[in-house]
Order: C-alpha cells, then structure tokens, then sequence
C-alpha cells in the first residue's frame, strides 16, 4: 500500500461521520483532495460546503458539490482536513499547502474538527515538518528576526502568494514542546496573519492511514 493508497484510506473513513443536511467544512492538499472525491459520492446528504481554498472549491465545484460562503452559514458541524504532522494530543502542524489562515478560520467556525492523515504524519514532538507562518509581506523580515530570536530558521517560501495576498516564511529547527505557548508567542508578532500551529484549536479525532487499516485518535 502506498503513502497515497493510506491517505485514500483515511479520507474514506471520514464519511462515517458526515450527516444529513450537514455543511461541511473541507481543508486544502492532498489528503482533502481524495476526502473531496469520497464526498461527491454522497453529496446528495449534505447541504453544502464551505472551502478553505480557491483550490479546494474548485474542486468541490467540479464535483457539482455546492460551495457556500461562510460568512453566509454561521457554525459548522464539521471539519475536514489533513495535516503535515501531527501528535497523539492531537495538535498539528498545518500549512504545507498555504492555506493555514483560512484553515484555521474554518475549523473555529466548526463544532468537530477530523483530521485525515496516513500513518507517517504521526510524531512524538512537532517541529520537523517546517512550521508555515503567513505574513503581511511589508512585515517579512521584522517577522523573520523574530522568529530567529525564538530558535527558529525562516525561509520565505519564494515564488508562492496565499490566497489573501500573503506571504509564507517556513520555519525550521523547531522542537515545539510546547505547542500551546508557541502558537501564542509566533500570533503576537506583528505582521504575522497567523501560524500553522493548531494546538489551541486542536483535532477532536484524528484519522491516520496504515497498511493495516485506520487508527483512530480522540480528545
């Protein structure tokens, strides 16, 4: 079984916890690509969904999957979206695909967060995937000397804009033992939109793919 074959798996076991007249929030990258795909067999229950990524409603409007604005559907009843790594307390890193900002705007809206993996994003501390920070971009390089200051090592992320406009700096040499505090610390910067850690808006179920089936983490 491949490492794709793992996150089709993870997706597919996701649809055990969509409901009738549900709207659905969807996240952005591989692993929500085949969670959308699954979706459009059952599109028929759900209401709606709401993208947290041009990407993402294009492909949910390729499906015939109607793509509702937030701003016009108030709370969620659930989330769905993959990580880059994640822990059995169930914080994540997130924003390989850029999308980290609206990502996180649309699992605050929502009432239950599942996250959809394969096995290999498990990990006993964060840090090795590089943490994405989004950043306004006249604030790069202050941001940048910050994050220094914290241990990290930023690298701007070149020849990529996010959906808002932004830029992304993806930090590395992190061990981010405390995701709690380090979500807070990297959020008060100045000129930081926001950072790819969800530690105080964590998974409620984490779903990861194996070559022996799914497991199956909650809160």
């Amino acid at each position: 079984m491949t490492q794709d074959d793992m996150k089709k798996a993870a997706a597919e076991a996701a649809l055990d916890y969509i409901d009738f007249e549900m709207i659905v929030g969807v996240g952005t990258g591989s692993t929500a690509n085949h969670f959308i795909d699954a979706l459009a067999r059952v599109k028929g229950k759900i209401d709606g969904a709401v993208a947290s990524s041009v990407a993402t409603a294009e492909r949910l409007k390729k499906h015939n999957i109607p793509v509702l604005d937030l701003n016009d559907v108030g709370q969620l009843a659930i989330y769905v979206d993959g990580a880059d790594e994640a822990t059995k307390h169930l914080h994540l890193i997130k924003g390989g695909g850029g999308a980290l900002t609206r990502e996180k705007i649309v699992v605050g809206a929502s009432e239950k967060f599942i996250c959809i993996a394969d096995y290999t994003k498990l990990v006993p501390v964060l840090g090795k995937f590089p943490l994405p920070v989004e950043v306004i971009p006249m604030a790069r390089s202050f941001v940048g000397r910050q994050l220094v200051k914290l241990g990290g090592q930023p690298a701007l992320r070149t020849g990529f804009t996010t959906d808002n406009g932004n830029l992304i700096l993806d930090v590395s040499g992190l061990e981010i033992l405390n995701p709690l505090e380090l979500e807070t610390l990297i959020n008060q910067i100045p000129g930081v939109v926001t950072v790819g850690l969800f530690a105080h808006r964590p998974a409620d179920v984490l779903i990861l793919g194996s070559e022996t089936g799914t497991q199956v983490y909650t809160a």
